[in-house]
C-alpha cells in the first residue's frame, strides 16, 4: 500500500492514531523499509538503542496470555488480536558515558514515532498502545527482552477501517501555550 509522499508537515499534521484496523498488514520486506527509514532518527552516539519486534499470529495469543499473569488474570487478553500486526519497540540501553538512558530511551520513542509516520503514510492505520503491564516480568518475558531492555509499548498496525476515511483532524495545539523563549539577558 503506497501512496505519494507527502512533506514532513503534512504528515505530522495529518497523522491521527486509528483506533481500529483491518485486518491485512504490511509484510515484512515493506516493514523493513520502513523501519530502515525511521531509523535516521536523532541518535548521539550513533549507539542504536532501539529494536522492533513483530508480533503477528499465534505470538499474539502468547502477548495476550502474558498480559493476563501480569494483570493476575485468568484468560488471556484479546488486546493484541484487535490487530494484525503489533510492532513492540524497545529501547536497548547502551553502557555510555555520553549518552543517558533517559536520551537513549527518548532515541527509541523517535524511532516509534517515525515508524508510525511513515506507516500512516504509506496507507496503514496505526496505533500507539501501552498500559500499566507494558514493563511486567511476563510481559519482557514474552518478548524475550535483555537485561538492558525496556518495551516502549506496540504499534498496533492494519488495513484502515472504515472510519479511517472520516477521522475528524486532530485539534490544534496553541503554540502560545507551550512555546516560550528563554531570556537573552538574565532578569
Amino acid at each position: 500500500m503506497t501512496t505519494p509522499a507527502r512533506p514532513v508537515r503534512d504528515a505530522l499534521l495529518a497523522r491521527r492514531s486509528s483506533s481500529s484496523v483491518g485486518d491485512e498488514a504490511p509484510d515484512s520486506t515493506e516493514l523493513a523499509e520502513l523501519v530502515r527509514a525511521a531509523s535516521r532518527v536523532a541518535d548521539h552516539s550513533s549507539l542504536r538503542p532501539w529494536r522492533v519486534i513483530e508480533v503477528r499470529g499465534r505470538a499474539r495469543d502468547r502477548l495476550g496470555a502474558a498480559l493476563a499473569e501480569a494483570a493476575g488474570d485468568d484468560s488471556p487478553s484479546r488486546k493484541p488480536l484487535r490487530s494484525p500486526l503489533l510492532l513492540a519497540v524497545v529501547v536497548c540501553l547502551r553502557p555510555s558515558k555520553k549518552v543517558p538512558e533517559w536520551e537513549q530511551e527518548a532515541t527509541a520513542a523517535g524511532v516509534a514515532h517515525a515508524l508510525s509516520l511513515l506507516l500512516d503514510e504509506a496507507g496503514w492505520s496505526v496505533l500507539w498502545r501501552t498500559g500499566p503491564h507494558t514493563r511486567s516480568t511476563p510481559v519482557a518475558r514474552v518478548h524475550d527482552l535483555g537485561e538492558n531492555e525496556r518495551l516502549l509499548g506496540w504499534l498496533y498496525v492494519g488495513r484502515p477501517g472504515a472510519s479511517h476515511a472520516t477521522r475528524s483532524p486532530k485539534r490544534p495545539v496553541d503554540a502560545a501555550e507551550v512555546l516560550s523563549s528563554l531570556p537573552e539577558d538574565e532578569p
